[in-house]
Formats: C-alpha cells, structure tokens, sequence
C-alpha cells in the first residue's frame, strides 16, 4: 500500500516541535502537486511531538543500537519479572539503571548538536529518563520508543511488570447462597436424602462454610498487603523521582552557571589578549619613537656644532674686514698728511 517512506517519517520526527506542523505541512502540499493522496491524508495524520518525546525520537533515529539494547533488556526484564527470578532481576535493574542514565547523556549530546534545541538548561531529561524507564514496564511503549514515533513521554511508578489479581467482590447474598447450599460429594455419587443427624451434618457445613470464609478473608488480606506494599514502593519511587528530579535540575543550573561561566572566562582572556597586543603595538611605537628622537638629538648637535662653526668664521670673517678697513683708513690717513 502507498505511502509516506520510512526516511521521510523519520526527517519530520528529527524535525523540532516548533517546526514539525511547517514541516508537515510542507510535505503534505508536495505530496499533492505529486497526486499521491494517500501518502498526503497519511501524512496530516501526524501529531506534533512534545519536546521530551522528540529527544526520546531522536535518539532512536540517530542511535538506533542503542534503543535496541534498551528493548532487548526490557523484554529480559520483564521475563524476570514474570518468573520472579530475584538474583537475575536485580542484575537486570542494576543494568536498567546504567542504560537509562547512559542514554540521558546520549539524549544530552544529541540535543547539544541541534541548533535549534533547547538550552541544556531547559531540557526536560526527567520526562526523558521517566520514558525510558517505562519502556522497560510496557512493552507498547518499548516498542513507540524503538520506533522513534513518540508523541509525548511516559511515565510508570511501579519496578517492572506486575500481575494484575482477579477480585472478586464478595456480598451478604453470596455468603448466605453458600451456607444454604447442599454439600455434594466427591466424585460422581448423587446426594442421598438427609436422615438421622440433621443437626450435625449442619454443624459440618457451618464450619466448612466458616473455614472457607476464613482462607477467603486471609487471601484478601493477603492481597491487600501486597498492593500496600505496591503502593509504598510506588510512594517511595515517586519520593526518589522528585528528589532525582530537584537533583537533574540542580545539576543542570550549575552546569548552565558553569558553561556561562566559562564563555565569560573565555571572553575576558580574549579582551586581556587584545590589550597585550595594543601594548606590544605601543612598546614597538614607543622603540621607534626613541630612536627617531635620538637620531633627532644627534642632528640638532650636529647642527649647534655646525652654527657655532659658523658663527666663530663669521666672526673671523668680521674681524678681518674691520682690520681690512682700518689699514685702509690709516693708508688713506697717511696719503692726506703727505699732500
């Protein structure tokens, strides 16, 4: 029969939930220009998943292997439970819980390489672990999870499959029928009618009739002890769920503290890194600024030796020309006095 293929079934379930109706849609519209209408009313039958049970889907269609070793384990447990084999199925909780809290590491580094999932601070692992772990009480939900077609996550209080007791509800009427009724005998003989000892055949039923009520009255209370024994352990498993649940957020704030953190470290090493280069910029600035001022230093003095030069041959120069002019005065003095 026609239909949507597995692949594309998988791509929308890898499809985050804000966009998995787009995505969907988007489909549906491709298959109907295609004229495929079944694969189309197929397809708009697809519910949008909730967050916890696309990380449940996306970790069964991106580890696979992994889903599959929590299915066959499952099923192992489930047959312990059923054969009450108390050595095997405490091995196989010991091993349930390290798959389950493998996978939630799983499910963590799988959401970390989505761009669009949630923060690690925000995502729902609690309803996560609860999912898996009711994988391994309903095999229904083993088999959603395997598939990677959840629609929301899933949760179970008790520790495995346990049998459910057929009651049966005991009135007035049924007690007084049962005294009334004539006591056959074993095997295929009829009844002979009463005769002599009336009394003590009556005696007789009286107290089968008390001795049967009796082993009803400690069966029911046995079976009342077993589910309030249920019911604590139900009690106690939700106690423990909640504590694991303040623990998971616990630990997801400070590891959100730890990351924010870290990105802060990361940027103030950046913005240190920035001002040493600047400071290696100014050092080399400052050393050539230096030796342009020391070049600069030795030219001015080369330049005051130089005017000073200047200056004394100037001087001279003056000197000379002041001598220059007084011989000739004198020759000039002396020309007058001998006309």
């Amino acid at each position: 029969m026609p239909g949507p293929s597995t692949e594309l079934v998988q791509q929308l379930y890898r499809t985050p939930p804000d966009r998995f109706v787009a995505a969907r849609d988007a489909a549906v519209a491709e298959a109907r220009r295609a004229g495929d209408a079944t694969t189309a009313r197929q397809l708009a039958r697809l519910r949008r998943p909730t967050v916890a049970a696309w990380l449940v889907n996306l970790l069964a269609i991106r580890r696979p292997e992994l889903v599959a070793d929590l299915v066959q384990l499952a099923d192992a447990l489930r047959t312990a439970q059923r054969e009450l084999r108390g050595p095997r199925l405490r091995e196989l909780s010991a091993q349930r819980r390290a798959v389950v809290g493998a996978l939630v590491v799983e499910v963590r580094k799988l959401a970390a390489a989505e761009p669009e999932a949630p923060p690690a601070g925000r995502l729902p692992l609690a309803e996560v672990e609860a999912t898996l772990n009711a994988a391994f009480s309903d095999a229904e939900v083993a088999e959603q999870v395997r598939a990677g077609r959840l629609l929301r996550a899933a949760s179970y209080a008790g520790f495995g499959e346990v049998p459910r007791p057929q009651l049966r509800l005991v009135t007035g009427d049924e007690e007084k029928q049962e005294e009334e009724r004539p006591a056959r005998r074993p095997g295929n003989q009829r009844e002979r009618p009463e005769a002599a000892f009336p009394a003590d055949r009556a005696t007789s039923r009286d107290r089968t009739t008390r001795a049967d009520r009796a082993a009803e009255l400690a069966e029911q209370a046995e079976r009342a002890a077993q589910r309030a024994a249920r019911a604590e352990r139900a009690r106690q498993r939700r106690a423990l769920d909640r504590e694991l649940g303040r623990a998971q957020a616990d630990q997801e704030r400070v590891e959100a503290e730890l990351t924010e953190a870290t990105a802060q470290e990361r940027d103030g090493a950046a913005v240190l890194d920035g001002i040493e280069a600047e400071l290696a910029e100014l050092e080399r600035r400052r050393a050539v600024a230096e030796q342009d001022l020391s070049r600069a230093k030795l030219a001015r003095r080369a330049a005051e030796r130089a005017v000073t030069s200047a200056r004394r041959r100037a001087g001279e120069v003056e000197a000379a020309i002041e001598a220059l002019v007084a011989e000739e005065g004198d020759a000039d003095a002396g020309d007058g006095a001998a006309d």
